[in-house]
């Protein structure tokens, strides 16, 4: 009857065995209940919502796990992916949101949390390259900064979802130049915070500002996002577009871009952004009256774009 070393507590003293004085004993893990054990180690978390989702996230991660039954190399390798995501993020570039942009996730959480009324402007994602601040611009500027590309206007004007115009409306612009690059993608060679711009509506809810024709361009190609795609045989391309967020007071803001009809991958974008509305087309006006007052010579490409916000309030769609 030794006092086994196995058998002993902290103290030294002979532990009791489990399941009569000491705790109830645990249940092995096994591939059955892998998901009850951990989500029922989540009882003591005091906010409820955060059980949900930890909950849900181990449910159905542990359900594909079992599903794919993956090797321990299988594993470690999409581990290391995750941390090359990871080490690739810095102030100006989100590989995690580009991740979640090329497998859909982005477009899947920007629809469950838009879900405006008919007539309301469609949302897409945000994309990688937005900056918080975005530097103010008087109507009618140029925030092309380094003219590479084709000279254009892009207009518009921000109402309610009842046609009433919104005066004062912000209306926040940001894109890639003529070859198809952001500003923070080409540090040196782009000015700081070219194309980009916040404007605010004159009285008649109206916004205007000169830029040039967005390009068509891949996805950053220098990380492992880009790996992935190459991986799987899809292409790393987003159709031509300018981004907009709108807002205005008592209504409801908008994240969305503006696609260029007839721009190459309008049905393959690499992150599934493109909805039919927001394909819009560049017409050339020869019309001399129109051209001066947007400060441009005639004739000149012109991009028309609205942005209809919703109130505060307003039912979801069906």
């Amino acid at each position: 009857m030794a006092d086994t070393a196995a058998a002993r507590g902290p103290s030294g003293r002979t532990a009791p065995p489990a399941g009569r004085d000491g705790p109830p004993a645990l249940p092995d893990f096994t591939e059955e209940n892998s998901a009850a054990l951990v989500n029922a180690s989540w009882a003591g978390a005091g906010d409820t919502r955060l059980r949900e989702v930890l909950t849900g996230l181990v449910t159905h991660l542990h359900a594909f796990v079992r599903e794919t039954e993956p090797t321990h190399e299988e594993w470690e390798k999409a581990l290391r992916f995750l941390t090359e995501v990871g080490q690739k993020c810095d102030d100006t570039r989100q590989e995690f949101i580009l991740l979640s942009d090329v497998l859909g996730v982005s477009m899947l959480v920007d629809a469950i949390n838009n879900r405006k009324p008919r007539g309301a402007t469609d949302s897409t994602v945000l994309g990688p390259f937005h900056l918080v601040d975005s530097p103010p611009r008087s109507l009618g500027d140029d925030i092309s900064l380094d003219h590479v590309g084709t000279p254009c206007v892009v207009a518009g004007t921000v109402r309610s979802l009842d046609g009433t115009p919104l005066p004062g409306a912000l209306v926040d612009v940001w894109q890639a130049n003529g070859d198809g690059f952001y500003d923070v993608q080409q540090p040196g060679v782009q000015p700081e915070l070219n194309l980009r711009g916040l404007f605010t509506t004159d009285a008649a809810g109206r916004y205007w500002f000169r830029s040039v024709v967005p390009r068509h361009y891949p996805v950053p190609q220098d990380g492992p996002v880009a790996g992935l795609l190459r991986a799987t045989g899809r292409h790393p391309y987003r159709p031509a577009h300018i981004h907009f967020i709108g807002g205005a007071a008592g209504h409801r803001p908008v994240t969305t871009h503006l696609f260029v009809e007839g721009s190459p991958y309008l049905e393959s974008d690499a992150v599934f952004g493109v909805k039919r509305e927001l394909v819009t087309p560049v017409r050339e006006v020869d019309d001399a009256e129109r051209a001066a007052g947007f400060g441009v010579a005639a004739p000149f490409p012109l991009i028309e774009f609205d942005l209809v916000l919703a109130p505060e309030g307003a039912s979801e769609r069906s």
